[in-house]
């Protein structure tokens, strides 16, 4: 059966790609000496949780869904550990919530991006850069598709916050390091910083989303 990978690489867009119904909040707070805390919902369409659960589509259900399979997640990272976990349901979702503490940022990164391809960093827990891809873009889309990419993601968003103990800076690039306009989406400057996208501009992008944050 294949591997659970760790719920923050819902992140990347080629897990998008695959699961598609999905939403994401994700709250970091950094400490001064590295350690910190990571905050997590996800939202799954109970839709595609029972395709995962059908006879045969198991290799479908990659995300952790369970306690059981966040301990199996975290025990494969350095650094991170599960301190609460819990799951509800409502009439179109699974929704599962979890707060995680690392004690280095090589913990949080290993959680945030295991392939360690799409994301980088540099620094320390006092002041740093770090800058992970949300999507790679792949081109424009024919106007079917994004119709169909809208529907099947209505509703669902990926918002992420970061709190430092100083101030930081949050700007989203494009693919070719080009700042791209958010709007009232962002709050860019101050000790918490946060974005937020909906599913679907993650889905259809073709420049590419970069969220990078220096503090």
């Amino acid at each position: 059966m294949k591997q659970k990978i760790p719920a923050a690489v819902i992140l990347i867009s080629v897990f998008f790609m695959l699961s598609s119904c999905l939403g994401l909040k994700m709250d970091i707070a950094l400490n001064q000496n590295g350690s910190g805390t990571i905050n997590l919902e996800y939202r799954i369409s109970r839709s595609l949780d029972a395709l995962g659960r059908l006879d045969g589509n198991e290799r479908w259900n990659t995300i952790p869904v369970g306690k059981a399979d966040f301990d199996r997640t975290v025990d494969r990272l350095p650094d991170i550990k599960l301190t609460s976990f819990s799951s509800k349901e409502d009439d179109k979702n699974l929704i599962i919530n979890a707060k995680l503490d690392f004690t280095s940022i090589k913990g949080l990164l290993a959680f945030l991006d295991a392939s360690g391809q799409r994301s980088s960093f540099s620094g320390d827990g006092r002041s740093g850069r770090l800058e992970f891809t949300l999507s790679e873009g792949d081109g424009d889309k024919s106007p079917e598709l994004n119709e169909l990419l809208a529907a099947i993601s209505e509703s669902y968003s990926v918002d992420i916050g970061m709190s430092f103990a100083s101030d930081a800076v949050l700007n989203i690039k494009d693919n070719q390091g080009r700042i791209i306009e958010a709007g009232n989406k962002i709050t860019a400057r101050g000790k918490k910083v946060s974005c937020s996208f909906p599913l679907y501009e993650i889905l259809s992008s073709s420049r590419g989303i970069n969220v990078e944050v220096i503090w």
